[in-house]
């Protein structure tokens, strides 16, 4: 049996998660447990609202209102990122590498992150081509496509935002990380 191109791809995207996925277990181990997890997550709420806020901003502000997005920005990748490292990227690993109980969690997560994405893109593109019909601002433009960027970065943060909201309870097995040592033993 011959392997296609997707098969090919996908034994990458596996050895290539299973590798970082050793890579970072070590990493921010105080911030895998449930609380820290969910104070990351309304962390990355508030910076995605903040983006939602400034591109709504952009449509009536000055000619400088584009640089009110770029703190939510930058907050909003900081606390991705830690999101991401802190639960193991379960959200978007290969479904070679995960059990059924996480694949099963995985693609309930993005079912929902899909819809979402659907309902905060369609909206606002319809009602920005609707509205460009009447009116010829080139704020629009921006301040609609600012509005459709965020909506996009929200949707597709949803399925890593659940996932870490409804893990388990400080579960080590969920998002594992190298075992600690005590000063005796040395390093590992």
């Amino acid at each position: 049996m011959s392997d296609t191109v997707l098969d090919r791809y996908q034994a990458f995207r596996t050895r290539r998660y299973l590798q970082n996925e050793a890579r970072y277990a070590h990493y921010l181990p105080g911030w895998r447990t449930r609380s820290r997890r969910r104070l990351l997550v309304w962390i990355l709420v508030a910076s995605l609202a903040a983006l939602v806020a400034s591109s709504v901003f952009i449509l009536v502000g000055p000619e400088w209102a584009p640089l009110t997005w770029l703190p939510g920005a930058i907050v909003m990748c900081v606390s991705w990122t830690t999101l991401q490292i802190v639960t193991g990227r379960r959200s978007d690993a290969p479904a070679d590498a995960l059990d059924e109980w996480d694949l099963q969690r995985r693609n309930a997560a993005r079912s929902i992150g899909f819809s979402i994405t659907q309902g905060v893109v369609t909206v606002p593109a319809l009602a920005l081509v609707w509205a460009t019909t009447f009116i010829d601002d080139p704020r629009l433009a921006l301040g609609g496509g600012f509005i459709i960027l965020s909506g996009l970065i929200a949707g597709s943060c949803s399925p890593g935002i659940i996932l870490a909201w409804t893990a388990p309870i400080d579960d080590p097995d969920e998002f594992p990380t190298l075992p600690s040592h005590s000063p005796e033993e040395g390093p590992a």
